[in-house]
């Protein structure tokens, strides 16, 4: 007769992210509550159990492995073994033994019923997707609308459920990881959501929750991303000196190493930190090295989903324009903004109001007045009214073109423009 794969049990334990010797361990335990015994299984046990070698475990080890699992023998693609009735006994027990026998089955029995795996579920790698698919959809969120404070509520929120699942039921280490790893990341965007919106104090806090539970889960991706936001945080708030230690945190984990295009990101920002220092041989380099990371990586890579989101050539550039506008190096930073839009994606709302916010700043540096004020009506509105570092530019504008040419056409139709702006928000 051929042997058969157990399938469904081979299944669970992909679910479970459990190795063959972790299950034993855990089925041995199990044993050792019900039986006060240990199971005696290894590796080699549950890999006949899997290959279908043996169709049934022991009853005593069907038992555990229910226990452990939560799920029932025909749930795990197995049969219970039939018992053969014992033989009546040949006379009836003293009362007293009969008594002691009946209490012991009824412990037993009792301890069958609501051992310590009974009360905690089984947590695998299909919570932690479902996780994953609600993170996938807070990045998409911030991408459309960015900064906003409920995006950074319903990220928070949604670390503290994944910390929830966390304790509310048993898991191998690997998913455990994966759940610290997803805590770690709605907190990061949470606090991406913190410093767009220039909520500092918050972005702070945030950031020391995130990298707590990024320590914790062991993910280099997620913590990458904390610390490469920490130096975008120091360096929006004018503290150039932290915003480099933070970013060589990020810069120097060995995920740069292995993917190049983790190390580009990092490149990218640093170029952006050494421009807000006012140093524009350094900020040519980073940003050489981080185009020439960018051309080895490989774009089909596995990455995270918040990478794969943002991360590309227009990504690179905005990071250029970002870092030539804080030298005054306008012409170069109009070069980099035209090339940014042009490769934006679709989904990109909030980076292609930035690019295009910052555009007009670009061009008004240069004393194109009209390119400056047509740039910037295309604005969206509600970017244009909302999005905290969206409308700090577009005042930055007006009250440049107020300053320095306030009797031009230029100047009073941005006025006429801004005051139709505000009458769409009352």
């Amino acid at each position: 007769m051929s042997v058969l794969p157990n399938h469904v049990l081979v299944a669970w334990m992909h679910d479970q992210q459990l190795s063959s010797r972790e299950l034993a361990e855990l089925v041995n335990g199990a044993v050792a509550q019900l039986t006060g015994r240990h199971g005696g299984l290894d590796d080699s046990n549950i890999r006949a159990w899997r290959s279908g070698r043996v169709r049934c475990p022991k009853n005593v080890q069907l038992r555990a492995l229910e226990l452990v699992s939560g799920k029932s023998a025909t749930d795990l693609g197995f049969e219970r073994r039939t018992r053969t009735p014992a033989p009546a006994p040949a006379k009836e027990e003293p009362p007293v033994l009969r008594r002691h026998l009946i209490q012991g089955a009824a412990a037993i029995a009792a301890t069958a019923a609501t051992p310590s795996y009974a009360a905690s579920p089984r947590i695998g790698v299909t919570d932690v997707e479902c996780l994953q698919q609600r993170f996938a959809e807070v990045v998409a969120s911030d991408h459309r609308h960015g900064g906003q404070q409920t995006i950074e509520q319903q990220a928070a929120a949604l670390s503290e459920e994944a910390l929830r699942l966390q304790a509310s039921g048993t898991a191998s280490q690997r998913v455990r990881g994966y759940l610290y790893a997803s805590a770690a990341a709605f907190r990061s965007s949470a606090m991406w959501a913190a410093i767009d919106g220039r909520r500092y104090n918050r972005a702070i806090e945030h950031m020391r929750h995130a990298q707590q539970l990024a320590a914790m889960s062991g993910d280099q991706a997620i913590q990458f991303r904390i610390w490469s936001h920490a130096g975008t945080m120091y360096r929006h708030m004018k503290r150039p000196a932290d915003a480099a230690a933070a970013n060589d945190v990020a810069r120097t984990l060995a995920i740069t190493r292995r993917d190049p295009m983790f190390a580009s990101l990092g490149h990218a920002r640093h170029a952006a930190i050494h421009a807000t220092a006012g140093d524009l041989k350094a900020t040519r380099r980073a940003l050489d090295t981080a185009q020439e990371a960018m051309q080895r990586a490989d774009p089909d890579a596995d990455r995270p989903v918040w990478m794969r989101a943002f991360y590309d050539q227009a990504e690179l550039d905005s990071l250029a324009l970002s870092a030539f506008m804080s030298l005054a190096q306008y012409d170069a930073a109009e070069a980099h903004a035209h090339r940014c839009l042009a490769n934006l994606r679709p989904h990109m709302h909030r980076s292609r109001a930035i690019t295009t916010s910052r555009l007009a700043l670009a061009q008004l540096g240069q004393g194109d007045l009209e390119p400056a004020v047509t740039s910037a009506m295309r604005v969206p509105r509600d970017a244009a009214t909302s999005h905290p570092r969206v409308v700090e530019m577009l005042a930055t504008l007006g009250s440049e073109l107020r300053k320095n040419a306030p009797r031009t056409p230029h100047a009073r139709l941005w006025t006429e423009y801004t005051r139709s702006l505000k009458g769409t928000t009352k």
